[in-house]
């Protein structure tokens, strides 16, 4: 059966689902919850949150249910928070900001979340998982993790950085294709190209690895899963699948550009985070593209942006959010997500079983 081996057992699911811990607010604690009961595994994006904010949204998913579910924080990268702004993007963005009615060139106090508050709060609160975006975990926290039993996923684009995290002593590994929405979970900077297709990338690290393997990027339904099976992964990661269920945090206009959306509107961004990242294009996008080679550095970026994307969600104008969305977004689908878990289970089901497997 597809739904037997290693990680289904570690992790004691019912089936090799996980929702992507995709942050900014997506990942509420329904979400989380109603995944993991539905025997999937959720998973909190956590990486923006506080650490108080992260305690409680973890309690309340336990209230929600006592199913196993993850917690995906950023590893912290090297930055310059007194870079210059080139003059050209800061009058770009004062532009956008003229026509929000928000105030110019916002002071920025705080570029992210305090990285060592984050992790003791994940230590104290023992989740079933721990999965990490953007780096290779310390070594020290690494092995606290693993002596309070919980499983460690890092996150993959490309085989070398595949090799690295089993090097590192983690669980297993998510391998995370181009088509992938949100930001590239890449990490080693001299790679040519971390632009992988997921078809191509999951069999290469399957084969170069030792440690369970989990496919994601551009996964919407039981083909896919089945597909990613196929290619040696025990598990699939769907994250745009369930940013349109109907406990996602998602803004509605955000739900309803994918839902909307066409595969050739979603496209690759520096604009709002200085850091590559998968959307559905809008006009913030197209104004900035002319200036990618001049934006500031992640997290840099990100918070100058911080005020702009607020403000749009508030005004409900659409042409200055970040809406993330994987290449498969077309596929997707207005339901709970409970009934999603078990659509894609009773496809993934039926397609194994028309293959003989």
């Amino acid at each position: 059966m597809w739904t037997n081996n290693s990680i289904t057992s570690h992790l004691h699911l019912k089936w090799p689902i996980i929702q992507a811990p995709m942050a900014g607010g997506a990942t509420t604690p329904a979400l989380v919850a109603a995944v993991s009961e539905a025997g999937g595994l959720g998973t909190l994006g956590a990486a923006y949150m506080s650490p108080e904010q992260i305690r409680e949204a973890i309690k309340s998913i336990r209230a929600l249910t006592d199913k196993p579910f993850g917690v995906n924080l950023f590893i912290p990268e090297d930055f310059d928070a007194d870079q210059q702004i080139a003059e050209g993007v800061a009058q770009a963005m004062n532009d956008v900001r003229d026509r929000l009615g928000i105030p110019h060139n916002p002071q920025v106090t705080q570029f992210t979340e305090p990285f060592a508050e984050q992790m003791a709060v994940v230590l104290e609160e023992v989740p079933a998982v721990f999965s990490f975006t953007f780096g290779v975990l310390d070594h020290r926290l690494l092995a606290e993790l693993k002596q309070r039993g919980i499983t460690v996923i890092g996150t993959a684009t490309t085989v070398r950085e595949a090799i690295a995290l089993e090097a590192s002593g983690v669980d297993m590994i998510a391998a995370q294709g181009s088509e992938a929405g949100g930001h590239r979970g890449s990490f080693l900077p001299d790679s040519p190209s971390n632009m992988i297709g997921t078809m191509a990338l999951v069999p290469q690290i399957v084969d170069r690895v030792k440690i369970p393997v989990i496919a994601a990027g551009g996964i919407m339904d039981g083909r896919g899963i089945a597909a990613a099976l196929a290619l040696g992964a025990q598990a699939a990661q769907l994250g745009t699948a369930f940013l349109t269920c109907k406990e996602s945090g998602a803004h509605a206009l955000h739900k309803k550009a994918i839902l909307e959306t066409r595969e050739e509107s979603i496209v690759m961004t520096r604009a709002f985070s200085g850091k590559w990242a998968r959307g559905i294009q809008n006009e913030f996008m197209t104004t900035l593209a002319p200036l990618d080679h001049e934006l500031p550095t992640y997290p840099v970026q990100n918070a100058l942006t911080k005020d702009i994307r607020a403000a749009a969600g508030k005004q409900q104008q659409r042409a200055y959010m970040s809406m993330w969305a994987g290449q498969a977004a077309p596929l997707s689908q207005e339901i709970s997500a409970s009934e999603l878990v078990e659509k894609l289970a009773a496809e993934t089901t039926r397609i194994c079983s028309n293959l003989g497997q």
